[in-house]
C-alpha cells in the first residue's frame, strides 16, 4: 500500500480511506502480503483526475461501481459477429472531455446499460465512432446527455424492427441456394432507410 500511495503521490491513509469507501478494488493476497497493481494505480489515477474536475467523492464512488457493474468488452461487441462500427477506448478523463460536465453516475449506467459503453479494465469501450461523434456533437449543441441517451434507446428500438423487417423479407423471398450472402445485401437496406429517414426529415422540417 505504502508503494502504491508513493506511486500515485497521495498518502496511504488516503488509499485506505478509497479501499474502505470501494473506490478501488481489493489487493490481491498472499498470505499476509496485499499485492496491488497498475490496475490500482489507474484507478488511483482516475479518481484525481475526476476530483480535479469538480466530481465528488460520492459521484466519483457511484462511477466506480457502474464500472464494476458494467457489460464486458467482449459481452458489448459480441466477439466474432459482423460489424462495421469502429469501437473506441477512452478513459474515463476522455469521455468527461467529449461530454464536458455531462459524465454523471446515472449517465453513465444508462449508456453501460444501452451498450453504448463496456468496461475493459479501467478503460470505457464505446461501441460506435460515429455514434459517439454524433453523441457529443449533440451534447455541444446544448441537447442535455440524458436526451440523447433517451432518443438513442428510442432508435435502438425502431434499428432493431427495421433490420428484423429486411431480414424477414430477403429470408423469405431469396432462396438459401442462391450466391448472394445476405450480409452483402446490407448496403441495400442502409441505403431505403438512408433515403425514407431523408424524407422524412423533409417533411418534418417543412411543417410549421
Amino acid at each position: 500500500m505504502a508503494e502504491l500511495a508513493a506511486e500515485a503521490g497521495i498518502t496511504v491513509r488516503t488509499v485506505r480511506f478509497y479501499r474502505e469507501r470501494g473506490l478501488i478494488p481489493p489487493p490481491r493476497r498472499e498470505g499476509r502480503i496485499a499485492w496491488y497493481d497498475e490496475h490500482h494505480l489507474a484507478r488511483l489515477r482516475t479518481i484525481a483526475a475526476l476530483l480535479e474536475r469538480g466530481h465528488t467523492l460520492n459521484g466519483i464512488a457511484e462511477l466506480a461501481d457502474a464500472f464494476e457493474k458494467g457489460r464486458d468488452v467482449g459481452e458489448l461487441l459480441g466477439l466474432g459477429e459482423p460489424t462495421e462500427e469502429q469501437p473506441v477506448r477512452l478513459t474515463p478523463e476522455e469521455l468527461a472531455d467529449h461530454f464536458a460536465g455531462e459524465v454523471t453516475p446515472e449517465n453513465l449506467v444508462a449508456a453501460l446499460d444501452l451498450g453504448y459503453l463496456g468496461t475493459d479494465g479501467d478503460e470505457l469501450v464505446h461501441i460506435s465512432r460515429r455514434l459517439l461523434d454524433a453523441s457529443s456533437t449533440l451534447v455541444r449543441k446544448g441537447v442535455p446527455l440524458a436526451a440523447v441517451l433517451e432518443a438513442g434507446q428510442r432508435v435502438r428500438e425502431h434499428a432493431d424492427a427495421l433490420a428484423e423487417l429486411f431480414v424477414t423479407v430477403l429470408r423469405d423471398h431469396v432462396p438459401a441456394t442462391a450466391e448472394t450472402d445476405l450480409d452483402e445485401l446490407r448496403p441495400v437496406a442502409k441505403a431505403v432507410v438512408e433515403a425514407e429517414l431523408s424524407m422524412a426529415l423533409d417533411r418534418r422540417l417543412k411543417q410549421p
